[in-house]
């Protein structure tokens, strides 16, 4: 029998001569519970959070985006990247010419960007999870159409659907300047747009159009600013990334997704550790009852500690039981607060019992939650850390009580 472990589990559940002992034990436990389950459930809704932003770009973002490393355009064709489009392997091959443009919709104005992409953009990319209104369509009845972000749309007040009012797209001239005329240095070209993305900030600003389109307004007939490349589903992207960086050499630099979106994913991985962070601080401050706790119980078992020690007890097995009733106090409340905010997930996930607020057009009804096992092993070890520290000063107080009883005798 482990002596130490025995003595603590009776001192945590035994009772008290002091009814206070037992409220601080019960609020310290209280504390852990609280900070273990707040810190879960916050790191599983950032999570879902998380999930949702990058699944969102990820809807309309490539798996492999292929730019010229010391040119802003290129042609496909004379690069001999043109063969791709007959890979076995590629789901969709897309040509994009993307550039800033001034936007105007009747008498207001916004810059923004302009992306040209090929008619097969679509093809194998769920749009419709990003569509906030109107249709994903490039062209209708044989004429260019316009698909908008949602910034374009706010800040222009689009009215989608419109038969009249077309959406203006101002790009400087190529090979014109100091003209006489100021309206000669731009290339303007007008059409509908027909429907409105939401994807994310730095995408919201831009309007998709054919690249035939593009090309007419930049002045740019056959080059472009980048492939974007979707693999099949039973591609490893990261070989076909390697394979395809050795081919292309210098001259080209091949990005994954995360190479694309590396600020968004930055951004979103410090938020997080800033939340846990933040969140751990309070939980050392509900843990650091734990002092208060076991300081009492150690004045409260003066004699239980004087009889133990003419027993033959060392200062070890003493400072050892009160550990023990620490990490106890603090297991028992991170055993339940992790059962908690599991059970709240569950079913925060089956119900979305807990509704975001209502807006315009909105996203989401309720807060996505996303559950990973990684959260559940750092917060325990987060809390079983800062418990042993706590516990490990209550324990040498206990030692301290030990040499002033023996001194007093």
């Amino acid at each position: 029998m482990n002596t130490a472990r025995y003595i603590a589990k009776r001192y945590l559940f035994s009772k008290k001569s002091v009814n206070a002992i037992h409220i601080i034990s019960g609020i310290s436990m209280l504390g852990v519970l609280v900070g273990s389950a707040a810190l879960i459930i916050i790191l599983s809704v950032f999570n879902g959070f998380e999930g949702l932003i990058l699944s969102m770009y990820n809807n309309l973002g490539p798996d492999l985006e292929i730019t010229p490393a010391h040119t802003k355009h290129f042609n496909p064709k004379n690069a001999g990247i043109h063969e791709l489009a007959n890979d076995k392997r590629v789901l969709n091959y897309t040509e994009v010419l993307q550039e800033k443009a001034l936007i105007r919709y009747g008498n207001a104005q916004f810059i923004g960007k302009v992306k040209g992409v090929s008619a097969n953009f679509a093809k194998g990319k769920a749009v419709d999870s990003v569509l906030l209104s109107g249709d994903f369509d490039l062209e209708k009845n044989g004429e260019p159409t316009a698909v908008i972000g949602a910034s374009v749309q706010s800040y222009l007040s689009v009215n989608i659907g419109d038969p009249f009012q077309t959406l203006d797209i101002y790009a400087p001239r190529k090979g014109v300047s100091n003209s006489l005329n100021p309206a000669d240095e731009f290339a303007v070209r007008s059409v509908f747009p027909v429907g409105v993305l939401r994807i994310q900030q730095e995408a919201n600003d831009m309007v998709l159009v054919p690249i035939s389109l593009a090309r007419d307004l930049l002045g740019e007939p056959s080059t472009c600013s980048s492939l974007e490349i979707s693999v099949k589903p039973d591609v490893d992207t990261d070989d076909f990334q390697e394979e395809l960086t050795k081919k292309l050499g210098n001259n080209f630099v091949v990005k994954n997704r995360m190479q694309q979106n590396e600020l968004l994913y930055k951004i979103l991985n410090s938020e997080k550790w800033a939340i846990f962070l933040i969140l751990t601080f309070v939980l050392i401050i509900a843990i650091f009852n734990i002092i208060g706790s076991l300081t009492m119980l150690v004045i409260d078992k003066r004699k239980d500690i004087a009889i133990l020690s003419s027993m033959g007890a060392s200062k070890s097995l003493i400072r050892r039981i009160f550990f023990l009733e620490g990490m106890m106090i603090s297991g028992i409340g991170c055993v339940i607060g992790l059962t908690v905010a599991l059970a709240f997930c569950l079913i925060q996930q089956k119900t979305g019992f807990v509704k975001m607020d209502e807006g315009p057009n909105p996203l989401l009804e309720s807060y996505p939650i996303g559950l990973k096992i990684s959260d559940f092993v750092l917060v325990t070890l987060t809390v079983l850390g800062i418990s042993a520290i706590a516990s490990a000063i209550s324990s040498r107080l206990s030692v301290k009580t030990l040499d002033q009883l023996k001194e007093t005798l």
